[in-house]
């Protein structure tokens, strides 16, 4: 020892000083340390400087004083430990593209590179257990060089090793024992670094600015570590997002306000979302394999356990954040969105057994639901769900749906105040407007056509001692609609029945029969007197519509089931109120059925209405009979139908007789002109013909004969579809006739040329109604003779023999089917993708403008049409002088030809 001291310890080679003994060392610091860290500073050499920085910390930090290693060691070794890494890093990755078997001295360069990064990470690891080693608890600011410099060198290491793939170019394999002892050592080093900073304590009530900013600048850069490594070893990253969380939570006092929730959110839905997809994709994986693979099992519940995590890590998060997660609330949005998007029963979901089903439902989607409910009072998520102007693309349309469905689930649970943040309307400014949930869910409810013809069935509710039963979107929305509306706080009720109103007369028929549904259960739930209201309001909303339009119709269906759910006495209240004497009521009566009166006042009401009814049709006979008084007409007529279809039983053979006469002499007013041009004679020509059918037995032979041949004249012209299918609807009843030899040779013919043309018919829905009512009427008529008549073609006889077979004329495998589903559901939302929900919606509140009078075109117009025509002809026969006519001319000019005729036609 005296020997040692004889020498200066300043002039000791780094090989001596590796051999000092622990006493020495202490010993010798004060002189040593320096010449150390100024050779440490000065040194060129990349192996010198690792030598060094080995010696200090090995031999000489055991005994330096812990409350100033920032100040005597840390700040002066560690930037340049970074430098120093930095340009190993550099040199290391710009040499990389040159190594191959074939060239050793690159490959030489660069495993001795790696092997100089790996003692690197091996020293800073020892650095850090000894600060573990001899403090109890740390002051972060007394140590804050190191965290900073570790966690960038660990980054470094780690951002290296991902993507050793490309950088090397084909040639890993020389290198890769060095890059899986580089990872482990940056591992060992990280891991060692988390023990150290949870030894961390902060005094709240001490502010210390210096302290909160370095445990930001940690968590942020362990949080920038995840994205680096989540692909590289799950474990270790989960550890790491542990550690994050729980750093977070312990310091939330004093760092809440300087930490960047929205990275946090995000990166822990980023990650989620990518442990979820790889679940869904093994569980793909087993259910295409025909074998089970244990491996592949175990991998799976793996990777689901670790999406557990994620849900349940975000799940602390936003609770113990709560406050902070304004930013971040349309990230959480969209990750519920698309991780639902992925499963079944969406239409853009993987292939899974249902067995993984459950499995990935019971253990990682139950953890959203809390997430839900937490999100429930916060009002920017609020907002996010419920904007306006939401534009969602079709997969996630689906989610969009079931979420709302969620939140409404649980807002009975919630204080009144959350529960009108949800259903009461913005009052806000323009640019953060929103809608009612209510609104939204029919909204949403409306973009999932797809799903909803499929249909996609969703986990059904146990009733009493019956199995879980599957049920479809429309069923699930419904019943949770339902639900929803037993339990609504008196003080939103406007706002149901404003919601219930919209959607009812919502232009979209799926979406204004479920807010009927919901209405309907409304009325059975609610009191009597509710529901008299409900009906008084429909039935004068009825009555204030300017003209036909589709909201009438809807009002008039609502109407029709409302009905049935009155009390006895309010109905009479009603027919008081709304009295069937008075025509200006008939309006009303022609929507209601009289089977939901008692059987006396069905009688006195069919009795009023149908005496009120004939008596304005005899009003028209008599009266000049211009085409504005048919609407009058028309509605007269429907009421009268109406009394046929729901009280017939209820007349009298008088009032019977009435009814027919006064169809007939209307009718004798019809000709194929007028109900081919004019849309008023094409309602009353609908209404007489159903009208005539309830008594078709009864009518006179001659008449029918005229009715067949006004519907043979104008089944050649082409009409409307509506046309066609009130012709359609008639033939059934003429199967219940029978027909006297003297005009048979009239009517037979043409009811088979009749059946003939419609059985035709391009349009499905005329092509359906037209083979169930071949099969009534075949079924019924006395003249069999007529029905081969009718199938004059074999593809007549094909279609009635697959209908009769009840044959499917397309074999569609279900993913076929879905594909389908998916396209159409993509061509149907493209023209309003971009519209916002007030855009899409505010059209259906419109009812269409009443058709005027006179909407006749002028003889100008008429005039002007025909020199267009006669001007393209003389420009056609100009062409044809100058040069030959291309081969597509001909069948152009006969289709032309055809044209001018049927216009002939119309004129005759």
């Amino acid at each position: 020892m005296s020997q040692e001291r004889a020498v200066p310890a300043s002039s000791v080679p780094l090989e001596e000083l590796s051999s000092w003994s622990e006493e020495l060392c202490r010993r010798e610091l004060p002189s040593v340390v320096p010449r150390l860290l100024s050779m440490y500073q000065h040194s060129e050499s990349w192996i010198e400087n690792v030598q060094i920085l080995k010696i200090i910390i090995e031999m000489f930090l055991p005994h330096m004083n812990h409350l100033t290693l920032e100040q005597t060691f840390f700040s002066q070794v560690l930037p340049k430990t970074v430098k120093l890494f930095d340009d190993m890093m550099y040199e290391l990755t710009s040499q990389a593209s040159g190594l191959s078997s074939q060239n050793l001295e690159i490959q030489t360069t660069l495993r001795n590179i790696l092997q100089t990064m790996v003692q690197v990470l091996g020293v800073l690891t020892g650095c850090v257990q000894h600060v573990c080693a001899t403090q109890e608890s740390v002051i972060l600011e007394s140590i804050h060089s190191l965290p900073s410099s570790v966690l960038h060198i660990i980054k470094s290491t780690f951002v290296h090793c991902k993507n050793s793939e490309s950088v090397y170019s084909g040639h890993l394999h020389l290198v890769s024992d060095l890059l899986q002892a580089l990872f482990k050592e940056a591992y060992a080093l990280q891991k060692q670094l988390m023990e150290l900073l949870d030894m961390v304590c902060m005094d709240p009530l001490v502010d210390e600015t210096a302290d909160i900013l370095n445990m930001v600048l940690v968590i942020h850069s362990l949080l920038d570590i995840c994205s680096v490594i989540s692909s590289m070893d799950q474990a270790f990253h989960a550890n790491t997002w542990k550690f994050i969380i729980k750093q977070s939570v312990k310091h939330q006092s004093i760092i809440k306000s300087q930490l960047k929730h929205k990275d946090i959110i995000a990166s822990l839905c980023e990650d989620t979302i990518f442990s979820f997809h790889s679940c869904l994709q093994l569980a793909e994986q087993m259910t295409q394999s025909d074998t089970q693979d244990n491996a592949d099992y175990r991998l799976f519940r793996k990777t689901l356990k670790l999406c557990r995590f994620f849900a349940n890590s975000l799940l602390h998060y936003t609770k113990e954040f709560h406050p902070f997660l304004s930013d971040s609330c349309c990230i959480l949005h969209q990750l519920y969105l698309q991780i639902y998007s992925k499963f079944p029963p969406s239409l853009y979901a993987v292939r899974v057994s249902k067995a993984h089903q459950e499995e990935i439902a019971g253990t990682f989607l139950v953890t959203l639901d809390p997430l839900i409910s937490q999100l429930l009072a916060c009002q920017p998520f609020m907002q996010v769900v419920l904007d306006r102007k939401i534009d969602l693309p079709c997969e996630l349309q689906f989610p969009q749906c079931l979420l709302l469905v969620v939140v409404m689930d649980k807002l009975p649970s919630q204080p009144v105040d959350v529960q009108t943040l949800w259903c009461a309307e913005s009052q806000l400014s323009e640019s953060a407007t929103r809608i009612s949930l209510l609104k939204a869910i029919f909204y949403s409810f409306e973009q999932c056509s797809g799903e909803l013809s499929l249909p996609v069935h969703l986990q059904g509710v146990e009733s009493k001692g019956q199995a879980e039963v599957a049920v479809t979107l429309y069923q699930h929305v419904c019943v949770h609609l339902c639900t929803f509306i037993t339990s609504f706080h008196p003080s939103l009720f406007p706002e149901l029945d404003a919601a219930l109103l919209d959607a009812v007369l919502s232009s979209k028929m799926i979406t204004s029969l479920l807010a009927m549904d919901a209405w309907c259960f409304l009325a059975r739930y609610g009191t009597a007197e509710l529901c008299a209201h409900h009906v008084t309001l429909v039935a004068h909303l009825i009555k204030s519509c300017p003209a036909e339009c589709y909201q009438l119709i809807n009002l008039s269906i609502l109407l029709k089931r409302l009905f049935f759910f009155m009390a006895p006495p309010h109905q009479v209240e009603f027919i008081q109120k709304f009295s069937p004497k008075e025509a200006e009521n008939l309006p009303l009566w022609q929507y209601i059925s009289f089977q939901a009166f008692s059987a006396e006042l069905r009688k006195q009401t069919a009795h009023e209405v149908t005496k009120v009814g004939t008596a304005q049709c005899r009003k028209w006979l008599g009266s000049s009979r211009t085409l504005e008084e048919l609407e009058s007409l028309n509605i007269a007529l429907s009421a009268l139908l109406a009394v046929c279809n729901s009280a017939s039983e209820a007349l009298d053979i008088g009032q019977q007789t009435e009814v027919i006469e006064v169809a007939s002499q209307l009718w004798v007013f019809l000709n194929v002109k007028q109900v081919t041009s004019q849309p008023y004679v094409q309602q009353t020509f609908s209404l007489l013909l159903p009208l005539l059918g309830f008594f078709v037995p009864t009518v006179d032979p001659q008449l029918i004969s005229q009715v067949v041949t006004l519907q043979t004249s104008l089944l050649k012209l082409e009409p409307p579809d509506h046309v066609r299918l009130a012709i359609v609807d008639f033939v059934p009843s003429l199967g219940r006739l029978f027909i006297p030899k003297a005009i048979q040779d009239k009517i037979l013919p043409s009811l088979s040329y009749i059946l003939a043309l419609l059985l035709a018919d391009r349009n499905w829905l005329v092509e359906q109604h037209t083979l169930e009512a071949f099969t009534q009427f075949a079924e019924g008529t006395n003249h069999e003779e007529i029905v081969p008549q009718c199938l004059s073609s074999e593809e007549a006889k094909n279609k009635v023999v697959a209908f009769l077979e009840k044959a499917r004329f397309v074999d569609e495998t279900e993913a076929a089917k879905v594909e389908r589903v998916k396209q159409e559901k993509g061509i149907f939302w493209e023209p309003t993708a971009n519209m916002t929900v007030e855009e899409a919606k505010w059209p259906s509140l419109q009812p269409y403008a009443k058709r005027a009078r006179h909407e006749f075109p002028s003889e100008e117009e008429y005039r002007s049409a025909l020199q267009a025509a006669a001007g393209a002809l003389e420009a056609t026969e100009s062409l044809l002088q100058k040069s030959p006519a291309p081969a597509w001319l001909l069948l152009e000019v006969e289709a032309l030809q055809e044209r001018i005729e049927k216009l002939k036609r119309y004129i005759l």
